[in-house]
C-alpha cells in the first residue's frame, strides 16, 4: 500500500461511518462493464460539492487489489449486481488528486514532475522485482510492470480540471498538462480504467479534444449516469421522513437539476439534488444556503456582468422563473473563451447556477438557493433595478392579499419601470415583468406561468406551499391593450379556477391589463365565489 498506489479505504470508510450516507455503489456496476474495453475512459463531470471524491474513495475501495472491500460493499447495492465478485479488489489502483500537485507547484512542470516522481516511488517500492528500462520514465515504468506482471491499473483522477480553473489564462501550460495526459494514458495496455473526475468537460482545441479516448459525462449530457450525480428525489424523501423535515420545502430549496438518461432501452429525468445542501439542512434541522457557502458569490458575478449582448436580458427573465433557449455546441469547455451569451450561460451550467434541458434546449435557474445566490451577486452590481424591484415585491404581495388593486397596478408599473431592459411589446414580456414584481411570492408560492386548465391555460397560477396554506391562492390573467375586468371574466369563462379546485374556497382572481397608448396598468381583483 503506498500514498497513490492502493492508497486504502480509509476515506470511503469514513463516508460509510458518516450519520447521512446514501448508496451510490451503482456506478461500480456500470464501470465493470467499462473495464478493459475501449471504453474504458470516462470523464464525469459536474458541480462542487455534488459528491465526486466520494464516487473516486469509493471506485478505490472497491478495486484496490489486496484490500478487503467485501466488508465494506457486502451491504450496498453493487452486492446485487453479477459482476459484483468479479472486480472486486482485483486492480492496481492508482489514486490522485491534481489539486494536490498543483497546490505545491510552482508551475504545470514542477506539477508533472512532482507527479511523476511520487508515483514512481510507489510504483517502484510495490514492483520492486521488475526490471525497468528506465526506472525515470513513469510511461515506461508503467509498460514494464504490465509487461513482467500483466497486471494492469485503474486509473482514478480527482479534480482533473484543476489547471484549467486556476491557469485559465495559461494556453501554454494547458496544453502541456493535456499533452502529459493523452500521453500516460491513450492507446495504454496498463490501463483497464482510467476515471477522471472534475467540474469542466474537457477542453476543446479547434474541433478536438486532446483526450478524445475519453466518453463524457456532464450536466449537459450525464448518459446513464445521471442518477449518480447528486441525490435523487426518492433519496430525500426517505431523508426528510427520517429527519422529520418538510419534503415540500427540500424541494424549493434544492430541487430544480433535472438530468436526461437516455439509452435504446430506458428513458428517465432525474430531480437532482445538492447533496452538500440537503445533508447540511438535514442535520441542523434547518433549510438554509449551504452549497453556495463553499464558494463566494463573486465567482457567479464575474461571469453574469460581462459584456454580451442580451446576456444581462437573459439573466433577468430567468430570475422571473423563465426558460432561456441556448445553444451549448459553441463552449469550448474552459472559463475565459466565450463568443456568445451561450458559451457563458453553459458555463454556469457545469458550474451548478443553471440547470439545462436537454430535450428543450433551455437553460433556468435550478431553485431556491441558487436563485438566492443570483440576488447576492446583484446586490453588489449595478443592476440597482433589479434589487428594488424584488425588495418591493414584498410589498406588493400584501397588497394582493389585501385585494388592492390600486396599489397593485402601481407596484406592477414600477416594476415595467425599473425592467425596462426588457422589451415591453407583449403579453410574454408584461408576464415576465408581473413574475419579478412578485419575487417575494415564492416564499409562500409554487408559480406556474401558462398552467393547462383544460380550457386553456391560466397565464400566471400562484399555489400556495403545503406550508402556507393559509395563504391564497391566485389565478392572474394578463391583457395588453383590453380591459382588465374582461380578463376576469376570461377566467370564469374559460374556467381556469378548475385547475386549483382545491383552493376554491381561498382563491382570488386577478386580471391585469397594460393600456400600450397610455402606459398604465389597471388591475381588478375579485375573491372567487363558487357558483351554487
Amino acid at each position: 500500500m503506498g500514498s497513490y498506489l492502493n492508497p486504502g479505504s480509509d476515506s470511503f470508510q469514513m463516508a460509510l461511518r458518516s450519520e447521512i450516507f446514501i448508496d451510490k455503489s451503482g456506478l461500480i456496476a456500470l464501470t465493470n462493464r467499462c473495464v478493459k474495453t475501449l471504453q474504458r475512459f470516462i470523464c464525469v463531470s459536474r458541480p462542487r460539492r455534488f459528491g465526486k471524491s466520494m464516487a473516486a474513495d469509493m471506485l478505490a475501495a472497491y478495486y484496490e487489489r489486496g484490500g478487503s472491500a467485501q466488508k465494506l460493499f457486502d451491504s450496498l447495492k453493487i452486492s446485487q449486481d453479477i459482476s459484483y465478485h468479479q472486480y472486486l479488489n482485483q486492480y492496481d489502483v492508482i489514486k490522485i488528486n491534481m489539486q494536490e500537485f498543483l497546490s505545491i507547484s510552482g508551475d504545470v512542470e514542477e506539477m508533472l514532475r512532482t507527479l511523476s516522481k511520487y508515483l514512481l516511488f510507489d510504483l517502484k517500492d510495490t514492483f520492486h522485482d521488475v526490471r525497468f528500462r528506465d526506472d525515470s520514465n513513469l510511461i515506461q515504468v508503467m509498460k514494464d510492470i504490465f509487461s513482467s506482471t500483466r497486471r494492469s491499473f485503474i486509473i482514478l483522477i480527482d479534480e482533473w480540471d484543476c489547471l484549467f480553473r486556476e491557469y485559465q489564462q495559461d494556453k501554454d501550460a494547458q496544453k502541456k498538462y493535456l499533452d502529459f495526459l493523452r500521453a500516460w494514458l491513450k492507446d495504454k495496455e496498463y490501463v483497464a480504467l482510467a476515471y477522471m473526475t472534475g467540474i469542466l468537460p474537457i477542453k476543446k482545441y479547434g474541433s478536438h479534444s486532446a483526450l478524445n479516448m475519453f466518453t463524457e459525462y456532464s450536466m449537459t449530457d450525464p448518459g446513464d449516469l445521471a442518477e449518480f450525480f447528486g441525490f435523487t428525489e426518492n433519496e430525500v424523501k426517505n431523508l426528510c421522513k427520517k429527519y422529520k423535515m418538510n419534503f415540500d420545502e427540500a424541494k424549493e430549496w434544492y430541487d430544480g437539476y433535472r438530468l436526461l438518461t437516455k439509452t435504446r432501452n430506458r428513458r428517465e429525468i432525474f430531480a437532482m439534488y445538492s447533496p452538500k445542501s440537503v445533508v447540511e439542512a438535514m442535520l441542523r434541522h434547518k433549510f438554509g444556503t449551504y452549497w453556495n457557502q463553499t464558494e463566494t458569490y463573486e465567482a457567479l458575478k464575474k461571469y453574469i456582468q460581462m459584456d454580451m449582448d442580451g446576456l444581462k436580458n437573459a439573466v433577468v427573465r430567468m430570475l422571473a422563473g423563465e426558460r432561456i433557449r441556448i445553444n451549448i455546441g459553441t463552449f469550448s469547455n474552459d472559463m475565459t473563451t466565450f463568443a456568445t451569451k451561450d458559451d457563458i450561460l453553459t458555463l454556469l451550467v457545469h458550474l451548478g447556477y443553471l440547470t439545462y434541458d436537454s430535450e428543450q434546449e433551455t437553460v433556468s435557474i435550478p431553485n431556491k438557493e441558487v436563485s438566492q445566490e443570483y440576488l447576492n451577486a446583484i446586490s453588489t452590481m449595478s443592476w440597482n433595478h433589479v434589487i428594488q424591484s424584488v425588495e418591493s415585491s414584498r410589498k406588493l404581495l400584501e397588497s394582493l392579499w389585501n385585494m388592492d388593486s390600486a396599489a397593485v397596478a402601481k407596484g406592477v408599473s414600477q416594476a415595467h419601470e425599473e425592467f425596462s431592459i426588457l422589451q415591453y411589446n407583449d403579453e410574454n414580456s408584461l408576464s415576465c415583468t408581473i413574475s419579478l414584481a412578485f419575487y417575494f411570492a415564492r416564499e409562500y408560492y409554487t408559480i406556474v406561468r401558462e398552467l393547462p386548465t383544460g380550457k386553456g391555460f391560466a397565464d400566471i397560477c400562484f399555489i400556495p406551499h403545503k406550508s402556507h396554506l393559509d395563504k391564497p391562492a391566485a389565478v392572474i390573467e394578463l391583457k395588453w391593450n383590453a380591459d382588465a375586468s374582461g380578463a376576469i371574466a376570461q377566467i370564469k369563462e374559460k374556467k381556469y379556477v378548475n385547475a386549483l379546485k382545491d383552493y376554491q374556497g381561498n382563491l382570488l382572481l386577478v386580471g391585469i391589463n397594460y393600456d400600450k397608448n397610455s402606459k398604465e396598468h389597471t388591475c381588478v381583483i375579485e375573491k372567487y365565489k363558487k357558483d351554487i
